[in-house]
């Protein structure tokens, strides 16, 4: 146990329950509130079950990021297998997750000083985040200390980018994140916003016209940032639009060398503002 390193997470980071299972992924659920109903995403309500809700939503639904004591219980149930744990989080500059976390470490470490607790802002989200995770996670799991797994972590986060495509600003501007002379510029020239990420904020990239414009100007995109000759590794996220995801995914599969390739959900904690029909890629090249 002196050697081992658990990893936590929040649900932002769209890491598909098998793989969470498998590398014994901690993952702290952020909440969903739909009127007067409250979920914690991933455990009292499914991605589907949420888009499905969104769909027929007349108010739209809002979302409270996890407090520190949500960290401090798995934090503690995190030290009964590991006395080393790594947090991994959403870039702070979209939520308060960071803080949340790093609160609860200060607290821990007075109540167990025998456990070690390092907390990391991804600078990123979504797939691109469980991406970082992931690279944690299996580092963990070949046996890298706590100092290697950070490393690790790091020089993934360094390379990760991501992409998303937004279906509709419908629920940017209804949210009152987006004017509304955006959303009749957008059902007017019918473009599909494409969003990035760049230290750590999210900014817009450009419109195509169509799905598969979007498509095509993702895999132009990934062609330009990836380092020519390495594997690929890549998340491809959809929010209720698995036929698109399929889709991208087998001519991702078909124009690169992918070592990793998978589908994963779209964060309902981001999916509460953008809406269902979004797809998006996560991807990073090299080990």
């Amino acid at each position: 146990m002196a050697d081992k390193v658990a990893i936590v997470t929040d649900s932002v980071a769209c890491i598909p329950k098998e793989q969470a299972e498998k590398y014994g992924i901690e993952v702290v659920p952020i909440q969903l509130i739909f009127g007067d109903k409250t979920y914690r995403d991933g455990v009292d309500i499914s991605p589907a079950e949420f888009y499905t809700l969104l769909r027929k939503a007349e108010k739209l639904p809002t979302t409270a990021g996890a407090v520190p004591g949500a960290f401090l219980e798995t934090f503690r149930k995190a030290s009964k297998r590991a006395n080393n744990i790594l947090c991994i989080t959403v870039t702070a500059k979209l939520s308060g997750m960071f803080n949340s976390a790093q609160q609860a470490m200060e607290v821990i470490e007075k109540d167990l000083p025998g456990v070690v607790i390092e907390v990391l802002d991804s600078k990123t989200a979504a797939a691109a985040e469980g991406l970082v995770v992931l690279a944690a996670a299996r580092a963990t799991a070949s046996g890298q200390s706590l100092t290697e797994v950070v490393e690790t972590a790091k020089s993934v986060m360094q390379r990760v980018k991501l992409l998303a495509v937004l279906d509709t600003l419908y629920y940017l501007v209804k949210g009152g994140r987006a004017p509304k002379i955006a959303a009749l510029a957008s059902s007017i020239l019918r473009v599909k916003p494409m969003l990035t990420i760049t230290d750590g904020e999210l900014r817009p990239l450009t419109n195509p016209r169509t799905t598969n414009g979007a498509m095509k100007r993702m895999l132009q995109v990934m062609e330009q940032r990836i380092d020519k000759g390495k594997p690929v590794h890549v998340a491809l996220m959809h929010a209720d639009a698995l036929d698109n995801a399929i889709t991208l995914r087998d001519k991702i599969a078909s124009q690169f060398d992918c070592a990793e390739l998978f589908i994963t959900e779209f964060t309902p904690v981001m999916g509460a503002h953008t809406g269902p029909g979004v797809i998006g890629v996560g991807f990073y090249s090299g080990d």
